[in-house]
């Protein structure tokens, strides 16, 4: 769901309620990657590093916005889901960016972008090469940022090849979030994945890459993990490869000290030019990616809400803004606006209060439910219902049942309304996404879609606009639970 950042103008507020308001009419945008744990789940320390970052708090990606600058363009890899692409503005996908930047460049975008998108708290470099082998130009990118923004998070993506011989300048430059992609520790399936690796002046290939590659990436995990970098793993899943060893995967990335694990499906397509789109090797669909981050559960915190991010994205997750922000676009002169970012933060405080007391009432309520019931959610961001069925492109997926209602995915569907118009084909895309979900929550819904999921028996609801989200799955349920009784 793409939703306008709120600009400075949107903050001139004197209360809660009116940024609540400003956030409305603004857009604040949906969530995405991280763990679902909150202040009460982990030490303070931690509390406070994940907080803010909308990738590694299921929580904070409902109202924080991160950034992607594209400097680190040299990698020592290939990887045959990816094709790196220098100036594609069209693809959503890792790797792909409209321009590469210098560091210099880079530090002015992400001056011009913390002054007009106060939800702005992480800037990430994640290529569109790897961070750590292009190391000179990722550490001045961050050194010029840090200087100038230091409330800005920093964080980096790596295939951790290169990662292990920079772990105490990371430390040193206060870089708390690192990434890193392992998609098996098996050297026979990591073959099958990789191809090839350049290491101390080579190329390496087949089992000898993939054994190396798989060591290095455990050594940099522990490494960072016992100097207290936080380090999340993304793990690519692809079937009929690796859908069976990614529990191996989990365990052994928890057992050295992984923050999260977050278990993403392959984008496969042949006019992307990778080696599994042009040979035909499928991504998994949404039900075989939940069954493997199900399969998961127990072992390291799962992320469920990963976008796989463009290499310079810009906004909430889910949000693809970079062209807003082109180094053409951006201003002569820029003058920083903490202070628009610190009233938002403030705002935000409040507002995880009161959403945190009706999450807790809501669970409660689902207590009494017999079996797990999936919802799919229209929203634009804050925790609340609060999009049009039409404006959605995609839905946020929640599950109830006896424990209480969680976030557990998302799930991409095309935006049914096209100038006012609803397109056959696209419905037919959100009945397909949605075929085992039985309700639809949104702001709004138009009597021709309503009936058209009624079809399919997908009720959707519009009565429940702008409250909290657990709030509204709580109603529905009291309410399905009510109708049950009187038919008893």
């Amino acid at each position: 769901m793409s939703a306008p950042l709120i600009p400075i103008a949107g903050l001139s507020v004197s209360s809660r309620e009116e940024m609540g308001a400003a956030l409305q009419q603004g857009g604040c945008s949906k969530s995405s990657c991280g763990s679902s744990a909150g202040p009460a789940d982990m030490d303070p320390a931690t509390w406070a590093k994940v907080k803010d970052h909308p990738c590694y708090s299921e929580e904070a990606h409902h109202y924080f916005a991160r950034m992607h600058v594209a400097v680190a363009p040299a990698c020592n890899i290939q990887c045959n889901y990816c094709n790196r692409k220098f100036d594609c503005a069209n693809e959503s996908r890792p790797g792909v960016v409209s321009e590469r930047l210098t560091p210099e460049q880079a530090a002015r975008k992400v001056l011009a972008v913390a002054a007009e998108v106060p939800q702005l708290s992480v800037l990430g470099i994640a290529g569109p090469g790897d961070a750590a082998y292009d190391w000179r130009k990722t550490r001045a990118t961050f050194a010029q940022v840090a200087e100038r923004l230091p409330d800005i998070k920093l964080c980096l993506s790596s295939n951790g090849l290169a990662l292990p011989d920079h772990v105490e300048e990371i430390v040193a430059m206060n870089i708390d979030h690192v990434t890193i992609t392992i998609n098996a520790i098996d050297p026979e399936i990591g073959a099958q994945i990789v191809p090839w690796i350049f290491y101390q002046g080579k190329r390496r290939t087949g089992i000898e890459a993939a054994t190396i590659l798989r060591d290095r990436q455990l050594q940099a995990l522990e490494m960072l993990t016992e100097k207290g970098v936080l380090v999340k793993v993304n793990s690519v899943l692809i079937p009929g490869i690796n859908d069976d060893h990614l529990i191996e995967v989990n365990k052994a990335v928890k057992a050295r000290g992984a923050f999260l694990h977050n278990i993403m499906p392959l984008i496969s397509d042949p006019a992307h030019g990778t080696h599994f789109g042009l040979t035909g090797q499928r991504g998994p669909t949404a039900a075989e990616l939940k069954k493997v981050q199900d399969a998961c559960a127990g072992g390291a915190n799962l992320m469920r809400h990963c976008r796989q991010c463009r290499a310079d994205a810009v906004g909430l997750l889910g949000e693809d803004r970079g062209q807003e922000f082109t180094l053409d676009k951006l201003p002569e002169v820029i003058e920083d606006a903490p202070e628009a970012r610190d009233a938002y933060r403030a705002w935000v405080a409040e507002e995880r209060k009161d959403r945190a007391a009706a999450a807790e009432h809501a669970d409660a309520a689902a207590a009494a439910t017999e079996a797990p019931t999936l919802f799919a959610v229209c929203t634009r961001g804050s925790g609340r219902i609060n999009l049009h069925f039409g404006k959605a492109t995609e839905f946020q997926i929640y599950e109830a049942d006896a424990d209480g209602i969680r976030f557990v995915g998302h799930r991409r569907a095309d935006n049914y309304c096209l100038g006012g118009y609803g397109d056959e084909d696209r419905m037919g895309e959100i009945i397909r996404v949605l075929a085992d979900v039985p309700y639809v929550l949104c702001q709004k819904i138009g009597e021709g879609p309503r009936a058209s999921l009624a079809k399919y028996g997908i009720e959707a609801i519009d009565s429940l606009g702008e409250d909290y989200i657990e709030t509204a799955i709580a109603a529905v349920l009291q309410s399905r639970a009510a109708r049950a009784a009187k038919r008893a």
